[in-house]
């Protein structure tokens, strides 16, 4: 019987589990993971932070006991001490102390992504916090029964950052937020959509210190200020938001690296060396807005990426059709969806781009209520007209709107077959002359 191996079973591994115990049966296969849960949906921490959910119960998919009746045999809270690639064998040590010497025919690599923590002073002060597993979610829940800690300080206005902001304001608490950036969301918004995101933070109270670099931290043995190149601010408790890293401890030295030192795999999700593959935040996608290969870190590419790795592993051949890198956020009512480039990161990747905009209320006008403008922005390339990339904001729920762009940036779709593309209409959804085809035929 033939032996697959999984390393990390979170969104990818987890994905990869479940491909191949549901649909490659006569497969022996051990799963190893270093923590003692799984399927942890990291992007509804900020939910749970600011008491939108009541629990995180519902923030976990999948379990062991789940994985063990379909038929695979569940390591957690083992460490991966090696892989021996040439005789594909996997040594793992649990944290009771049991030694396992795991043979392997095929391997899947879902080592995940690193919380990036700068090394300055201050930075091992208690309540100096980082927000990457469940784990770390509790621990900041469980500190902010103290109500003695008033003020929260992040570092970071990525999504992850946006999101705590407004997580520790409906905490009740005082909100600063830092980012060596001019502006928040800066790398899937151009300025026009994160001033409206600035604009909704100030709104609700949170101080902005952008376009500062944290220097260091001070306390006595717990963090009270952050000082920056520009200026210092009192807190009571730091949150890290500053970015991710691929984990690729393991077989590094052997296995093909990126430039941000992620694996580096094909569009079977098969790294370097044979039989081995990688999956999720620790590998590369193949990007359709660049027509290279790249590092996005998402949980919807994670998935992905598992379910292909298994089918290949299990010798269906199956390759990726390649991302887009669609995400989006919602923060006080204001929904923002992006895919692709936006214009600034076209033009900083060669391409001679140009953007289109429009805004206008989502409904025909003689709705008297429930209807909110919607802006937009297609971002195309000048040469080819072929779309790079999309963005919306409205505080309506204008989501849908992105799949159509990513999958225009998949197909290589120009700006000219959007232009008189068969949109319907109906007063209580949108208007005849919508913002969609008004964007395209107001491209150059």
């Amino acid at each position: 019987m033939e032996k697959i191996v999984v390393i990390g079973a979170n969104h990818a591994g987890t994905a990869a589990l479940n491909t191949i115990l549901d649909q490659y049966p006569d497969r022996e296969v051990t799963a190893f993971d270093q923590n003692s849960n799984i399927s942890f949906l990291g992007c509804g921490m900020a939910l749970w932070i600011g008491n939108q959910i009541s629990s995180s119960d519902g923030l976990f998919y999948s379990n062991k006991e789940t994985l063990e009746k379909k038929g695979a045999k569940i390591h957690m809270e083992t460490e991966i001490k090696y892989v021996d690639f040439d005789h594909k064998i996997v040594y793992a040590t649990a944290k009771t102390g049991e030694k396992y010497e795991q043979p392997y025919d095929k391997l899947i690599l879902a080592t995940g992504s690193l919380p990036i923590i700068p090394q300055i002073e201050g930075i091992q002060l208690e309540n100096v916090q980082i927000v990457k597993l469940f784990q770390h979610a509790q621990e900041v829940i469980d500190k902010l029964k103290d109500n003695s800690i008033k003020h929260v300080t992040v570092v970071g206005a990525g999504y992850i950052g946006v999101e705590l902001a407004e997580a520790f304001k409906r905490n009740g608490r005082e909100v600063t937020v830092i980012d060596c950036a001019d502006t928040c969301l800066s790398g899937y918004f151009d300025p026009e959509f994160t001033d409206k995101m600035k604009t909704r933070l100030e709104e609700n109270g949170v101080q902005l210190a952008f376009g500062e670099t944290v220097k260091e931290l001070t306390g006595d043995t717990k963090v009270k200020k952050v000082i920056t190149d520009k200026g210092e601010y009192d807190t009571d408790m730091v949150v890290l938001a500053i970015g991710f890293r691929p984990n690729n401890a393991i077989g590094k030295e052997r296995l093909e690296l990126f430039r941000n030192g992620a694996y580096l795999v094909n569009r079977s999700q098969e790294t370097s060396v044979k039989d081995v593959y990688a999956v999720g935040d620790c590998a590369t996608v193949y990007d359709n807005a660049i027509q290279d290969v790249n590092y996005i870190a998402l949980a919807t590419n994670a998935v992905r990426s598992g379910i292909i790795a298994a089918h290949n592993a299990c010798g269906t051949n199956l390759e990726t059709v390649g991302v887009q890198g669609s995400n989006a956020i919602s923060i006080w009512g204001l929904h923002m969806i992006s895919t692709g480039m936006t214009l600034t990161k076209a033009r900083r990747n060669g391409y001679d781009a140009a953007a289109t905009d429009f805004e206008d209320y989502q409904k025909a006008l003689f709705i008297e209520s429930g209807n909110y403008k919607v802006k937009i922005r297609i971002v195309y390339d000048k040469k080819t007209r072929i779309v790079l990339g999309a963005q919306l904001c409205s505080d309506y729920d204008v989501s849908m709107a992105i799949h159509m762009f990513s999958l225009a940036i998949q197909e290589q779709v120009t700006i000219e077959k959007l232009k008189l593309l068969d949109i319907f209409f109906l007063p209580h959804f949108n208007q005849p002359y919508n913002y969609i085809t008004m964007a395209a035929l107001s491209a150059e």
